[in-house]
C-alpha cells in the first residue's frame, strides 16, 4: 500500500516534468528556447521537437495506462524510456561540458524513472 503511494507520487512527478519539458520543446520557437537553454541552436530544429513530442508521449504514458487499467504494462516502458532520454541526456550535456549544471537534476530524475521502472515492472510487482 505505501509502495503503491509512493509510486504514485514519483509518477505524478515524473509525469509533470517530462509533460512540462515536452511542451516547452514542442511549443516554444527555437530562438526562445536558445534563451533557456544552448543546446537547441546546435541541434537540427526536427530533434528538440522529436524529443519534446517523446517526452510528451511519456508523461502520459507513466500515468494513463495504470491509472485506467488499460494497457498497464505501458507504464513501466514509459519509465524505461525515461530512464534511457536521462542516461543519454548525460552523456549528451557531459560531451558539451555542461556536467556540473545539469547532473543532479538529471541523476534526480534517472533515479525516479528507475524507481517507477522496477516497482511497475511486472516481475518485480509483490
Amino acid at each position: 500500500m505505501i509502495l503503491n503511494i509512493v509510486l504514485w507520487i514519483i509518477q505524478i512527478a515524473l509525469a509533470g516534468f517530462f509533460a512540462f519539458a515536452g511542451y516547452i520543446k514542442v511549443a516554444k520557437s527555437i530562438p526562445d528556447l536558445v534563451k533557456m537553454f544552448p543546446w537547441p541552436a546546435e541541434v537540427p530544429a526536427w530533434l528538440v521537437r522529436f524529443i519534446g513530442v517523446v517526452e510528451i508521449a511519456g508523461a502520459l504514458g507513466i500515468i494513463l495506462p495504470q491509472l485506467t487499467g488499460i494497457l498497464p504494462w505501458l507504464t513501466p516502458l514509459a519509465a524505461l524510456g525515461f530512464v534511457v532520454i536521462q542516461v543519454l541526456a548525460i552523456g549528451f550535456h557531459a560531451m558539451r561540458g555542461e556536467t556540473r549544471d545539469t547532473i543532479v537534476l538529471n541523476v534526480v530524475f534517472l533515479i525516479l524513472a528507475a524507481l517507477a521502472l522496477w516497482g511497475r515492472w511486472p516481475l518485480f510487482a509483490a
